[in-house]
């Protein structure tokens, strides 16, 4: 089986990312408005700055309390709309308990939507003209191509049917000529639909929730899902005991699609400043 180890492919891509900003003659800048404290979200933040860091993007942060107005954050948005120095921008999700997620994205200018959340740029995406394409599948798509699995005529299940994953996963997968079937919640039978498929895409956000069982031999299997267990120990949306000599590619958790998700958003980025000049 092999590890489809996101942590390898980031490294390849940005790399070329580094040397296509030293190019531009400018620094592109990514924004992240951060809502409240919830220590996961920090860490995902603390991880995008990083990675600006090493790929030469200049990093905004802009944290407000989790108690913040909602006009207060809307014009925190809006200062990042106006700064030509912010060519991209993202509002880390989730936010707090009380904030309407469809109304704060939409005060974010379409043009600087790094993540691709807005109503506009999902339209762009499905309809085969992106302006941002969708982080995480993005990521999943450009790892299975890596490790050279053939997606073209093969069957995809995509497990989860979320606008941020699961529906522009399964677009790009037919994207590539897969043949996909997308189930959820209330999927009848799931097993029956994932022991048919060459790749499955899990991203059901529960924690072990398919096994070796699911699968048939030799099946591609991209894990999504993170979560913490008891012990303080990371896990994905599938088991991985029995995995090993069944499947014939796993990626693991952590280190597979989590940083591939932050380099596609440099990705993003860099595209997003390019448009802007």
């Amino acid at each position: 089986m092999i590890r489809i180890d996101g942590k390898e492919v980031s490294k390849a891509i940005r790399e070329k990312i580094k040397s296509e900003v030293a190019e531009l003659g400018f620094s592109p800048g990514l924004g992240v408005v951060l809502v409240g404290d919830d220590p996961a979200s920090q860490v995902y933040v603390r991880n995008k700055f990083k990675a600006c860091e090493t790929v030469g993007m200049t990093s905004f942060e802009t944290k407000l309390p989790a108690d913040v107005s909602p006009a207060d954050l809307k014009k925190a948005i809006e200062d990042l709309n106006n700064n030509p120095e912010v060519h991209g921008f993202l509002v880390q999700l989730p936010l707090p308990k009380g904030f309407d997620t469809d109304e704060v994205l939409s005060w974010v200018d379409p043009k600087k939507d790094a993540d691709g959340l807005t109503i506009e740029n999902i339209g762009l995406f499905h309809a085969g003209q992106p302006r941002s394409i969708p982080c995480t599948p993005h990521g999943v798509i450009k790892m299975i191509k890596h490790y050279d699995f053939a997606i073209e005529g093969k069957n995809a299940v995509v497990i989860g049917r979320s606008q941020i994953v699961g529906w522009p996963m399964a677009r790009l997968l037919m994207n590539e000529n897969a043949t996909v079937t997308v189930c959820h919640s209330r999927t009848q039978d799931l097993k029956s639909f994932t022991k048919q498929a060459d790749i499955v895409v899990v991203a059901a956000g529960k924690p072990e929730f398919v096994d070796q069982s699911f699968f048939k031999e030799d099946t591609v299997v991209l894990d999504v899902g993170i979560h913490r267990k008891e012990g303080n120990g990371l896990v994905g949306d599938v088991k991985t005991e029995g995995c090993e000599g069944h499947l014939a590619g796993l990626s693991p958790v952590p280190g597979g699609v989590g940083p591939m998700t932050i380099t596609m958003l440099l990705e993003n980025t860099l595209r997003l400043a390019r448009a802007s000049h």
